[in-house]
């Protein structure tokens, strides 16, 4: 029989490393993987793509992003290229401007960095938009800077008390000040105008092109479900999986409602079997167990310290009981569900790591692959359970370098000890756990070559300065395989992730190797063609 596809002249990375030089599809399966032998399946209906000395590779899957709403906010107010106060300021201005038909401005992105203390205050947006309400969620969506209006029609006064899971930013008056932390976005949150159903599903199809166009074949949507105002995703997955339009093949994780316990886990039985359809699985349940360093709710087993670098009363927050965390997990384990838990800090880390021993204890081993995503701090103690309790580690490979967020709104309040278990990308390698990777988009750019070239370097791409934790660092295949197969294992898709013969054609093809080149370049390196089970889903312009 004769391939539909046929990739030759360039090296092509199989589990055992750049061992082939050819690579045949028939239908939507790879069917043959060798070299020049590969090429008698060519025929005259076959279509050969000359590699060119250009890498072949496995698609890359993100194992924990956002596209919806990643989509929605590229079309509404997008303050992810500014950079500084004044910048976020004049982008809100704009957009406001030429949106007089909005009730509401909403979008997102800013960045922590580019305000005083990480917490931009109400007036600034009030000069900007003093006569509509504005919710603004930063970079990665655990705290909102909103306007007067806003914080009027939700009714937040100085008496208004912090939630449990969130906090009310205050002037030294005990005013608030216009930045609104964790689940206390949910007090204006909850007001925004809902995306319609055609915009939710318009925002998933933008956002997938613009994923294929990275290389990416399949992801963990990390959030399907309501929390803090965003909207829930699940219909337009489900929409585009019937419609035939979701080229990608998709899992989506479950949002565990940390304001309820095991009543809601029947809910997510009927979730599970109503949203699975087609490329889209919802076979995950997502269980968000803290914040984030940078605002002090990422949770600690020793206390935050403070600017003068004396420890606080500050440990962060744990959004789920830790005490009925294992009984959580247990009972999901055992009805077959992927627990996906967001764990930064290492008190996090050592609760997600102490629930999953206690479901292998009670149902024994199980193929549910849980999986702990974030870890930026990591109790060295803990590095060797993953690998002990096959859980993965799913890291967001971006975060691990020195910039701004890092060095001046996280490592002055961790301290020098810890802020050395940071992102333990090669310690976890080395004791034999399994690597899995994502962007956490729109969070960061999910751009999986930028992730790799940081996790190989520990710098930002186009960096010169210092490299963070020198040891931490990965080799580039270690790094490939992560977003590769270390992916594809924990979204179950085990027929991918992998250039092997009876694989689905879930294939990528580089500008170029970026094995021949030094590891400074590898975020330089660009995708050429994109292809899911031997279906082009996305080619470069050539100029």
């Amino acid at each position: 029989m004769h391939a539909d596809l046929l990739f030759t002249g360039g090296p092509v990375l199989t589990p055992e490393g750049r061992t082939a030089t050819a690579v045949a599809v028939t239908g939507d399966r790879i069917t043959a993987v060798g070299h020049g032998e590969v090429g008698d399946l060519a025929g005259p209906r076959t279509e050969v793509v000359d590699l060119a000395g250009r890498l072949l590779l496995p698609g890359f899957q993100d194992a924990h992003v956002h596209p919806v709403p990643a989509g929605l906010e590229m079309t509404q107010c997008d303050l992810t290229g500014a950079r500084t106060a004044a910048e976020s300021v004049a982008a809100v201005r704009a957009y406001a401007e030429a949106h007089p038909e909005r009730e509401w401005i909403t979008g997102g992105g800013w960045s922590m960095e580019a305000f005083e203390g990480g917490t931009p205050t109400k007036e600034l947006l009030d000069a900007a938009v003093p006569d509509r309400p504005v919710y603004l969620p930063n970079r990665d969506h655990h705290g909102a800077w909103v306007n007067s209006r806003a914080l009027e029609l939700a009714g937040i006064t100085r008496d208004t008390p912090d939630p449990a899971d969130g906090r009310i930013e205050r002037d030294a008056n005990g005013e608030p000040s216009g930045t609104l932390q964790e689940g206390a976005m949910r007090f204006v949150g909850r007001l925004t105008p809902r995306a319609a159903p055609e915009d939710r599903l318009a925002a998933l199809l933008h956002a997938q092109r613009h994923l294929h166009s990275l290389g990416i074949t399949a992801w963990q949507d990390a959030l399907v479900g309501d929390f803090l105002g965003m909207d829930d995703p699940a219909e337009a997955y489900l929409a585009a999986a019937r419609a035939g339009s979701l080229t990608a093949r998709v899992v989506g994780a479950l949002w565990w409602d940390r304001g309820r316990g095991a009543e809601q886990i029947p809910e997510l039985v009927q979730r599970r079997a109503a949203l699975s359809h087609g490329r889209f699985g919802a076979g995950t349940v997502k269980l968000m167990l803290d914040g984030v360093a940078e605002n002090g709710t990422a949770a600690l087993l020793d206390p935050y310290l403070d600017g003068c670098g004396c420890a606080t009363a500050n440990r962060g927050a744990s959004f789920v009981d830790p005490a009925q965390l294992p009984k959580y997990v247990t009972e999901l384990d055992a009805l077959g569900f992927q627990c996906h838990f967001h764990a930064l800090g290492d008190r996090a880390v050592r609760d997600a790591l102490d629930a999953i021993e206690a479901a292998r204890a009670a149902n024994g081993p199980s193929d549910t692959r849980p999986h702990l995503a974030h870890l930026q701090v990591v109790h060295p103690d803990d590095v060797a359970r993953f690998a002990r309790l096959g859980a993965t580690a799913n890291i967001q490979p971006l975060w691990a370098a020195h910039e701004p967020q890092m060095d001046e709104l996280t490592i002055p309040f961790l301290g020098a000890e810890r802020a050395g278990w940071q992102y333990p990308f090669g310690a976890l390698l080395r004791s034999g756990a399994r690597l899995a990777a994502g962007s956490d988009w729109p969070v960061s750019s999910p751009d999986p070559l930028e992730g790799i070239h940081v996790a190989v370097n520990r710098v930002t791409p186009g960096s010169t300065g210092a490299v963070f934790l020198p040891d931490e660092r990965i080799a580039l295949e270690a790094a490939l395989t992560a977003y590769t197969a270390g992916s594809a294992y924990v979204n179950h898709l085990d027929d991918t992730g992998r250039i092997a013969e009876g694989a689905l054609a879930d294939l990528v093809v580089l500008d170029r190797d970026p094995f021949a080149g030094p590891a400074e370049e590898i975020a330089a390196t660009r995708v050429a063609q994109t292809f899911v089970g031997g279906e082009r889903v996305y080619a470069a312009q050539v100029a």
